[in-house]
């Protein structure tokens, strides 16, 4: 599904005449085609199949070493992500935390970023955000778990309402062995840890 840029531009035009502003004023007469832009990348996701990145596997059986199954979890911290709260249309940006435990296949790292990306890029909460990666990574890689952690700063507390500046949310989405508090506290620890820090 792609954006229609003409009528965002239209509605923006409206909307800065609803607020009381010109639209002709030369601060804002680009406004309208710079938000139809920012909308088009923001949203680029809308559906779009976010777990289309995860179909390239590889198995372990074919792999340097074809009679060892991972024996620990694949982690991938850090991962930058901004996306759009749908409660009022303002950003929310952070790190998603990823992790599996494969089975008998395994996925480029860079497919797991994909999925975030795709999945961001829609109107979006936070929790479902969490809950929708972890379901695509479950659903369609033979995984024995799958964690995802996901720390961001939201423009409705930031920036209205309380004002809190220095708050930011903290969500987990876990599923299989995961599921279990124990089981995942070791990689909470690792999430946790300075990045290229000694193990």
């Amino acid at each position: 599904m792609s954006v229609d840029k003409p009528r965002i531009e239209r509605l923006t035009r409206e909307l800065l005449e609803a607020i009381g502003e010109d639209p002709e004023r030369p601060g804002l007469k680009q406004t309208p085609a710079r938000m139809a832009e920012l909308y088009a990348e923001f949203f680029a996701g809308v559906g779009e199949d976010a777990a289309a990145p995860l179909e390239r596997t590889i198995s372990v059986s074919q792999g340097p070493a074809p009679d060892t199954l991972p024996s620990g979890a694949v982690l991938l911290r850090d991962i930058r992500f901004r996306s759009v709260c749908e409660h009022h249309l303002l950003p929310f940006a952070g790190h998603a935390h990823l992790a599996y435990l494969p089975g008998e296949q395994v996925v480029g790292l860079g497919a797991l970023v994909k999925v975030v990306e795709v999945l961001a890029a829609r109107p979006q909460v936070q929790e479902r955000l969490g809950e929708q990666i972890a379901d695509a990574i479950d659903q369609k890689l033979d995984t024995r778990g799958v964690l995802v952690v996901l720390d961001a700063v939201h423009g409705c507390v930031t920036m209205r309402g309380g004002r809190q500046s220095e708050a930011s949310t903290l969500t987990i989405a876990a599923r299989g062995a995961f599921t279990d508090p124990v089981a995942r506290a070791e990689l909470i620890t690792l999430i946790g840890r300075p990045a290229g820090g000694a193990l």
